[in-house]
């Protein structure tokens, strides 16, 4: 049973990249505690499919097709989630896509373009059009998924790195800007997590990885959705431009 169960009770909730891992996870977790949910997803099939599955099992939902590098059409997937509902309370952009890219040196300019449209641009064009409608709701929060790769660096992991510490200072700027409208603005930073995206690795590899954290295991997409829907709750009212790194310790050292 939910401990929280009822918490966000009569708030409304989208979630982009929200038909898989991270994003998937936040919408369920959300959606136990009484949100209705907007999922976001470039993949339109699979975003109605959770949306079904909420429905069935908890409540309110819709499911909307979005790419999220493209500015007009977040901004109308966002759109329709509000007039659906009624209103935004609460944003999570979690959309977004792995890869090293290879060595900087070599990395094609496309891999670049890629990796920035998506998992940089794609934030700010869906903060921006989140912005409208959290304004008008009297304030709210967003809270941006970056990657503990946000505040490290990584070996031949340029763009994608680069990315995420773009997102963790667009999450500083906006919570510095908005502010006064009652909008909190915040990042969560996850270490290596098993997702769809993920899942080339061996399970040698994973346990691998586990030994290079203070826990010596790694976190779940579980554990990232109850930090988010923790800094979406008013028992976070006073935090704002925060990064919280749910990294099993990776970057205690």
């Amino acid at each position: 049973m939910n401990a929280f169960a009822g918490r966000f009770n009569g708030k409304v909730v989208i979630v982009t990249g929200g038909a898989s891992g991270i994003g998937l996870a936040c919408c369920e977790r959300f959606a136990a505690e009484g949100a209705s949910i907007g999922v976001l997803d470039l993949h339109g099939e699979a975003a109605n499919e959770v949306a079904q599955q909420i429905r069935e099992r908890h409540g309110s939902a819709i499911g909307v097709q979005a790419d999220v590098s493209e500015p007009a059409a977040i901004a109308t997937a966002i759109d329709q989630v509000a007039k659906a509902f009624g209103r935004l309370d609460v944003a999570v952009n979690s959309a977004g896509i792995g890869g090293s890219g290879g060595p900087m040196k070599d990395m094609p300019s496309d891999v670049w373009n890629r990796m920035i449209a998506i998992n940089l641009s794609g934030v700010f064009y869906s903060m921006q059009a989140e912005y409208r409608h959290l304004e008008a709701a009297g304030g709210g929060a967003i809270i941006n998924i970056a990657s503990m790769l946000g505040v490290v660096g990584y070996p031949e992991g340029g763009a994608y790195v680069a990315a995420k510490h773009g997102v963790v200072g667009l999450t500083r700027t906006a919570a510095l800007s908005w502010g006064p409208q009652n909008i909190r603005v915040s990042v969560v930073c996850p270490t290596f997590i098993e997702t769809p995206m993920t899942n080339h690795r061996s399970q040698e590899d994973w346990a691998a990885l586990a030994q290079v954290h203070a826990l010596r295991r790694l976190p779940e997409v579980t554990d990232v959705a109850a930090t988010v829907c923790f800094l979406a709750s008013e028992d976070a009212r006073a935090l704002t431009g925060s990064v919280h790194m749910v990294d099993a310790g990776y970057t205690a050292g």
